[in-house]
């Protein structure tokens, strides 16, 4: 049974980790297209900001103050979702934690607390969501954020990069197993290339030097449109912006270069050396830090990726496709005549 994917004015749409980046960035733009909402973060205090930003814009929010590696707190944004609004259309999985450094340099602990929020979150999330939507007229939407290395991986952020690798492989089964069983749920992973949000500035950091994001960096709202236009599809999966998308196939074809080039420059490429900057030695692994901010300092950040406008516009791209080739073989016929 194939769900009914309602426009976003008719949604009701939960968000784990709504307080900053990517997830700040999704609320506020399905607000714009008058969505409904229902923010989950640890950050009490910078939930309750952002909900008078956007009710001051006539958006009809909720928010929830949850760590979603807890079920129970998890239960409890669902709750308030039905309580408020008498249930959800969409939920968005989107809380996430990041430790920099070697493996061998990086506590279990750390690890087993990059897995609860970003893997057991997940988790936490998809099944409130699939017992809340199985039993709505319409179904809905589950939209899991992976991650580009999702994919492929890198050094300095070793527990990051498999729980991202679960992500994908939770994902992927949650949704084959909608279709067996005929559920009106559609499941979808969105893989975002690196994205300037706060996310290096929230990460514990063990290495010498601050943390970054390697290029190519695109804007949030890169990855928060393409959420957004998985909330009305039903696609299988996203990738937001060709940077990662090229790091991937490079891997994927070339895995013994990859593995030798970013054994070489992968650890420099991911360290600040520009003056003034701090290393953030403890981040909000354990403690939720400053929040309400979507954007991070990255120099030279894209604003577009036609990579994924691609994906999320097929229909535009196919004709764009088609008048470029005739036009390519106009010229061509032109020149040969002459």
């Amino acid at each position: 049974m194939k769900p009914r994917l309602k426009p976003l004015d008719q949604q009701v749409i939960v968000i784990t980790g709504g307080s900053s980046g990517i997830g700040l960035s999704t609320a506020r733009r399905a607000a714009e297209k008058g969505a409904r909402l229902v923010l989950a973060a640890r950050n009490a205090e910078a939930l309750a900001g952002i909900k008078a930003d956007l009710e001051a814009l006539g958006t009809e929010v909720e928010y929830v103050a949850a760590d979603v590696g807890d079920r129970e707190d998890v239960r409890s944004i669902a709750q308030a979702a039905i309580t408020r609004f008498g249930g959800f259309d969409t939920w968005i999985n989107d809380a996430g934690a990041a430790t920099y450094g070697k493996i061998v340099d990086t506590p279990v602990e750390d690890m087993r607390r990059v897995f609860d929020t970003n893997f057991w979150g997940i988790v936490h999330g998809s099944l409130e969501a699939v017992e809340h939507l199985r039993s709505r007229p319409h179904g809905g939407k589950i939209i899991n954020l992976g991650s580009v290395l999702s994919d492929f991986a890198v050094p300095e952020q070793g527990p990051y990069v498999a729980s991202k690798h679960a992500v994908k492989g939770f994902t992927h089964s949650l949704r084959i197993e909608m279709r067996q069983m005929r559920l009106p749920v559609s499941v979808t992973l969105i893989k975002p290339s690196g994205i300037d949000t706060p996310y290096k500035d929230h990460a514990r950091n063990r290495m010498d030097q601050p943390a970054r994001i390697p290029p190519i960096v695109y804007a949030p709202n890169v990855a928060a449109d393409a959420i957004l236009y998985a909330c009305q599809h039903d696609v299988r999966d996203l990738t937001v912006g060709f940077g990662g998308r090229g790091q991937q196939l490079f891997q994927e074809y070339l895995p013994e270069w990859a593995d030798t080039l970013f054994a070489a420059f992968g650890s420099e490429l991911q360290k600040d050396r520009r003056p003034g900057h701090e290393i953030n030695r403890q981040g909000n692994l354990y403690q939720p830090e400053p929040d309400g901010q979507e954007r991070s300092d990255h120099r030279f950040v894209r604003k577009f990726s036609a990579y994924t406008a691609a994906q999320t516009h097929p229909r535009t791209t196919a004709g764009l496709a088609l008048v470029a080739g005739a036009a390519a073989a106009g010229a061509l016929l032109s020149r040969r005549r002459h």
